[in-house]
């Protein structure tokens, strides 16, 4: 019933709405929009599936920005397409994955919202808080962020998720690949049970639905995309190749293509800059965009792509796999397969939008292969092979710059030097780190560990710690280990005296000798042991006089 629907200005929308949307060059509904409009104007939650291009995200704008425009008005004619008892500070929430869909929608929202007074605000990551926080001070009616910055500013009281009235999820699938399980979840049990609730996606898996049903929400499910994946405005084929034969087919399809706009894709965002560069060095000049890129830096690529210009290839990861929405891109190139069939999905939906004509090439060596039966089954047809004759090939060019990314640092600066000591004051006297050697006797092996510190019988130790001075000046270590009284273990069984390295230390140049001179205590000490009760006391000290005395008193 609702697939009849051809037009926007048969669903009653808002006359400022209807306004924007024909000053955008939009008459006809897209099959998503045709099916989800009725549903969304009447407040109920859904559930929509449809192909990249297909236009998702004026399918969820369109009936919330009437559905304000109405609230906001008061319209009690119709009172299934308001929001009950809607404020000021209300406002609709739309999570995304990405900083670049964020662009996206909110870019959408103003151009929709173009004469209505609605005011959107937009949060991501990567950039400043100052600004973003000065944006939620003043009256809003869409909110467009990506979960985390949502997150952060919502802790410090900048957000106030009890005043949300519809809450919407583009890509939904993606934010639950990309780790946002729990912050979507943190999220949504915090705005009130009865807001209506949407989710939108290419590819809606079932952890989506678990999480719709968990809400307390029974979503009406909309798929258009249940007999094919891909757009038919897509041509897409593979060429088989071996791996070090992409950068020529690279070159060779835009001698044979011409191509005005075109977005090549790679798994790897260390291989986009080489991509990139590789191209620009033959004359197509090339943008990379990644992950490694700040967010400032990713706006630049996206506006100088989008404008006509020289810059019009665009190298990225699957970082752009999703939200660009860029007129024009009339070829797509995987310069390796994903290993997500989805994602190939989303690639070539680069191309193709707005029913106009597309064609994407995949690359496939043997790396690629079983990529390639990933996606075949999933698309469930095996996608068209094609060839290009010797005279297509391009046969003198610069070669793709040496990837260096896995080489050993000293391959340029050198072999790696010895670390210098662990903290100033360093020097060739300084004690080395403590390893199983040179750690104290009284301490118990590792697990796994023999001593070998103990002497055998009859063996004289010859380990003087490397430190000692040639002088036979023994260090602190050792007046510690006599002070504690460690050198007495080393006695045998019937009280004679052990070899040791104390010992050893003390006899090497003939008897007595002083601590190192940083020790705490200087004093002088018997090579030879003898008791206490044995040695007299000096009557130098005041315990020796003392002794002395009572000796003298008591008559002995």
């Amino acid at each position: 019933m609702t697939d009849s629907i051809k037009t926007f200005s048969d669903f009653q929308l808002h006359p400022t709405l209807l306004k924007s949307i024909q000053a955008m060059g939009y008459a006809n509904c897209t099959p998503i929009q045709a099916r989800c409009l009725p549903i969304l104007l009447k407040g109920q939650d859904i559930a929509g599936l449809a192909q990249t291009g297909t236009g998702k995200t004026a399918a969820f704008l369109i009936p919330m920005i009437d559905r304000i425009l109405r609230s906001q008005e008061k319209n009690e004619e119709q009172p299934d397409r308001i929001f009950k008892d809607w404020q000021n500070n209300h406002f609709v929430l739309i999570l995304v994955p990405t900083r670049e869909l964020v662009t996206q929608v909110y870019e959408n929202l103003n151009a929709l919202t173009a004469g209505s007074g609605l005011q959107s605000v937009f949060l991501y990551g990567g950039v400043g808080y100052e600004e973003q926080k000065a944006s939620l001070k003043k009256p809003f009616q869409f909110l467009v962020a990506t979960p985390g910055r949502l997150i952060d500013l919502y802790k410090e009281g900048f957000v106030d998720f009890k005043q949300v009235r519809a809450m919407i999820f583009d890509e939904a699938d993606r934010m639950f690949d990309m780790g946002f399980q729990q912050d979507v979840f943190f999220i949504l049990h915090r705005v009130p049970k009865e807001r209506q609730l949407l989710m939108f996606s290419a590819t809606l898996n079932l952890h989506v639905t678990e999480m719709a049903y968990e809400a307390h929400s029974n979503p009406v499910e909309i798929d258009v995309s249940r007999d094919k994946v891909t757009t038919e405005n897509i041509e897409d084929f593979i060429i088989h190749m071996g791996k070090d034969e992409k950068p020529k087919y690279l070159l060779s399809i835009f001698k044979k293509y011409s191509p005005k706009q075109v977005i090549i894709f790679s798994n790897f965002k260390n291989k986009v800059p080489r991509v990139a560069q590789f191209l620009s060095d033959n004359g197509y000049p090339a943008l990379g965009i990644s992950s490694l890129m700040t967010q400032a830096q990713r706006n630049r690529v996206i506006e100088s792509f989008k404008s006509e210009n020289k810059h019009n290839i665009m190298v990225a990861t699957d970082l752009a796999a999703r939200g660009l929405d860029i007129k024009g891109v009339d070829l797509v190139i995987n310069f390796e397969l994903p290993e997500d069939a989805e994602n190939y999905v989303h690639r070539i939906g680069r191309t193709g939008r707005a029913e106009q004509k597309g064609m994407a090439i995949s690359f496939v060596s043997d790396r690629d292969v079983e990529s390639l039966m990933r996606i075949e089954e999933y698309l469930k047809e095996k996608l068209e092979t094609v060839w290009m004759e010797d005279a297509e090939f391009v046969t003198e060019f610069k070669p793709m710059p040496v990837e260096d990314f896995y080489k050993p640092n000293f391959d340029k600066r050198g072999p790696p030097q010895d670390r210098g000591p662990r903290r100033s004051g360093g020097g060739p006297d300084r004690r080395p780190r403590r390893d199983f050697d040179n750690r104290r006797k009284d301490q118990a092996p590792r697990s796994g560990e023999q001593r070998t510190d103990a002497p055998r019988g009859g063996e004289q130790r010859n380990d003087r710690h490397p430190n000692a001075k040639a002088n036979g000046a023994s260090t602190g270590s050792v007046h510690r280990d006599r002070k504690l009284g460690r050198h007495k273990q080393h006695q045998g069984e019937r009280g004679e005296q052990r070899p040791d390295r104390f010992n050893d230390r003390n006899n090497a140049n003939g008897g007595r000798k002083k601590f190192h001179k940083n020790d705490r205590y200087k004093k002088s000490y018997d090579n030879k042991k003898s008791s206490a009760s044995s040695k007299p006391q000096s009557k130098s000290t005041l315990w020796g006089r003392i002794s002395s005395k009572l000796k003298q008193l008591v008559g002995g």
